[in-house]
């Protein structure tokens, strides 16, 4: 399994980045995928999940109305469409496989999954 994410890098206060995503070595169409963000000291968070054969998304409360996830499963890449970008969006953005498993310990709260690209850093000045 391969995920490989391309599209980041450093933006200003309100303005917009797409994120890809491609994905080798499954049958990608017939997984959900996941757009997940980690920031400096902090575990991993899904932010938006998009599910195999379904139309229905999902996003985070801090993203909702902003973030676009979105698939093209003949290309198998993920996309995710952030508009309107704020500092508090900064961080490593990277793809997963799955829905990811929810995990908690000490107060903090994170996702888990079993395969995970890199990632591609995005950064919003103010």
């Amino acid at each position: 399994v391969r995920l490989v994410e391309s599209g980041g890098g450093m933006v200003e206060v309100g303005e917009n980045l797409r994120l890809s995503c491609v994905g080798s070595g499954f049958k990608f169409s017939e997984f959900d995928m996941t757009w997940a963000r980690q920031i400096p000291g902090k575990r991993p968070v899904w932010i938006a999940r998009s599910f195999a054969g379904m139309t229905y998304t999902q996003y985070v409360d801090d993203v909702k109305g902003r973030f676009s996830i979105s698939r093209d499963d003949a290309k198998n890449t993920l996309y995710l469409q952030m508009n309107d970008l704020k500092p508090e969006d900064s961080g490593r953005y990277f793809c997963a496989r799955g829905a990811g498993a929810s995990t908690s310990a000490d107060g903090e709260y994170w996702t888990e999954f079993d395969y995970e690209g890199q990632g591609t850093q995005v950064t919003v000045s103010s």
